[in-house]
């Protein structure tokens, strides 16, 4: 059985649209809409197309409404799409048919053309370098709220994901670091129908720390090496400095050697609260 998710605040002009669209795709499918504390007509539409909402009170965030909707889910595979209408119920196949090649998720990756404008496509380009980096493997669309994923391992990581907007990271990092296969597939994206959610200002400081939490969500080694060593070599070139120039060790070089030793023990703390994050007794 597959259970098709939506997390949807305010969505109703597209869900007009898309609801129908869905349940002639996929006649079989389970469809729940997670209305997360919507003003407009969503549960009104979705009581008319015989869809199971989940509706709260106030909003909590787009990946508590993904989390509630995971546990509500009955299906042994669940798909994930956004209620804006940028994403096609045509698409859902295809990612279903490469998940059955034994993926254990598959992401539905946007082309640079698909970005929600040139900043938006710049910070995921830099999301997906950074990403491929610290995994090793090619990572095509980091962010993309689109996804088929087999629910059982999915559910796995629920207490790991935020209630922000950031869930799509945090899942597909830990399902590299638990060594589950992800695969990505390209899709075609539409223009969203009615305004973003996202704030330029307040969500492009959230998706700043995104940066920070792929590095410590899959190996903070990765991250606090490289800046150890960074005030390392500094503490190294003041030291030659003063040293040629004063003939001393002077304290702005102890400072940096000590942070490059502070920050690298750091690392090594996180290192070991991140494998026991995702250590399993099984």
């Amino acid at each position: 059985m597959i259970s098709i998710i939506l997390p949807a605040k305010n969505e109703a002009a597209a869900l007009r649209d898309l609801l129908p669209r869905l349940r002639a795709a996929q006649a079989e499918a389970e469809i729940i809409v997670v209305d997360d504390g919507s003003t407009d007509e969503t549960r009104v539409l979705c009581l008319e197309h015989g869809v199971q909402c989940l509706s709260s009170a106030y909003s909590m965030g787009n990946g508590a409404a993904v989390k509630r909707g995971a546990r509500m889910a009955r299906g042994e595979i669940m798909v994930f799409m956004d209620a804006d209408g940028q994403h096609s119920p045509d698409s859902i196949q295809p990612l279903l048919d490469r998940l059955s090649e034994g993926y254990d998720m598959v992401v539905g990756s946007r082309s640079w053309s698909d970005q929600a404008g040139v900043g938006r496509g710049m910070a995921n380009t830099l999301y997906n370098r950074i990403a491929t980096w610290m995994t090793g493997f090619k990572v095509m669309d980091l962010t993309s709220g689109f996804r088929a994923v087999r629910a059982g391992k999915f559910r796995e990581f629920l207490y790991l994901l935020p209630n922000g907007f950031s869930y799509p990271t945090t899942i597909t990092m830990a399902f590299f670091r638990s060594a589950y296969s992800v695969n990505y597939l390209p899709v075609p994206v539409a223009a969203r129908i009615g305004k973003s959610h996202i704030r330029p200002l307040r969500d492009g400081i959230r998706f700043l720390l995104i940066i920070f939490k792929i590095a410590t969500l899959y190996s903070p080694l990765k991250l606090f090496v490289p800046v150890a060593g960074f005030f390392s070599w500094l503490g190294l070139l003041n030291y030659i400095h003063s040293y040629l120039t004063i003939h001393r060790f002077t304290n702005m070089s102890a400072l940096m050697f000590s942070a490059s030793v502070v920050v690298f023990l750091i690392g090594l703390i996180s290192e070991q609260i991140t494998a026991l994050t995702y250590r399993r007794d099984q």
